[in-house]
């Protein structure tokens, strides 16, 4: 089994690198697929390959020789169905052995949402399959989107109200991910989640206390932060996706709180404490 080698899509995004990362300690081959193979470092057990949804033309040689698949789709996009669904014919059709992908929490309560049409063309291709869904990443506050708030203006800007959210490091998804790859998960869905539901003030302090810097959480109206999005180039689309999630948090649905990311790897997910300890020169 462990002779395996994974066709990583995402490779070089956040959550791409840690699953790259998790496979090669458990021992299998990577081909780590980007639109730009050059933004894959080097490294032993990983080959760099060209890839996009948008390009049939790049699938073949992606999937050539590999017998796993680990599935994300572009970040926000409406589109994920039509990007991702010919791909998906494409792998079964290369005799791929096991597709594990990368859904969102609450994707199981929403038949029309775009993840979830991926969701069941996954489970209707064939493949065996394992289907993740994670909560928020932590690393949003590191290393993507919010990061820069809290560089630049000590601040948490948002329309998440005082909904809390059960936020999950990438290294934990990516921990469940390899085990799904390794082991018996094929035909499993789960919901993958930190230890904790935070609110956005509660997160705000957490990083205060690890940086040593007054960091503040400002709860804005949702057309603010939506205007905001919008003036920072964001298509309307990702816009109004971006709507939809944060409408989940104010109401209370990012707040479930899971124990299967310990059911499958066999430890506690870490705490937005430790993630905020861990990763304090990131708000420098």
């Amino acid at each position: 089994m462990m002779d395996n080698t994974v066709l990583v899509t995402g490779a070089s995004g956040q959550l791409g690198r840690e699953v790259v990362r998790a496979l090669l300690a458990d021992g299998f081959a990577v081909k780590a697929a980007t639109r730009d193979a050059s933004k894959v470092p080097p490294q032993q057990g990983v080959t760099p390959v060209t890839f996009d949804y948008t390009d049939p033309a790049t699938f073949a040689a992606a999937l050539e020789g590999a017998t796993g698949l680990f599935l994300v789709a572009p970040p926000m996009d409406a589109d994920a169905p039509a990007k991702l669904i010919p791909f998906i014919e494409k792998a079964r059709s290369a005799g791929i052995g096991h597709v594990v992908f990368n859904s969102a929490l609450g994707m199981d309560q929403n038949e029309e949402a775009p993840l979830r049409i991926v969701e069941r063309a996954v489970m209707d291709s064939g493949i065996p399959y394992t289907i993740l869904r994670p909560n928020f990443f932590m690393e949003n506050f590191s290393t993507g989107s919010i990061s820069p708030m809290i560089r630049e203006q000590n601040s948490i800007f948002l329309a998440a109200g005082d909904g809390k959210t059960s936020f999950i490091s990438t290294r934990d998804i990516a921990a469940v991910a390899a085990a799904a790859l390794a082991g018996t998960h094929a035909g499993c869905e789960y919901n993958l989640t930190g230890p904790e539901a935070l609110d956005h003030g509660q997160v705000a302090r957490m990083i205060s206390e690890a940086t040593g810097k007054q960091i503040t959480y400002q709860a804005l109206p949702e057309m603010i932060m939506l205007q905001g999005a919008r003036n920072l180039g964001m298509p309307e689309p990702m816009v109004q996706y971006m709507r939809g999630l944060y409408a989940a948090v104010r109401s209370g649905d990012a707040a479930v709180v899971t124990d299967d990311v310990k059911k499958i790897t066999g430890r506690t997910p870490i705490t937005f404490d430790e993630f905020a300890n861990d990763n304090a020169e990131c708000w420098g």
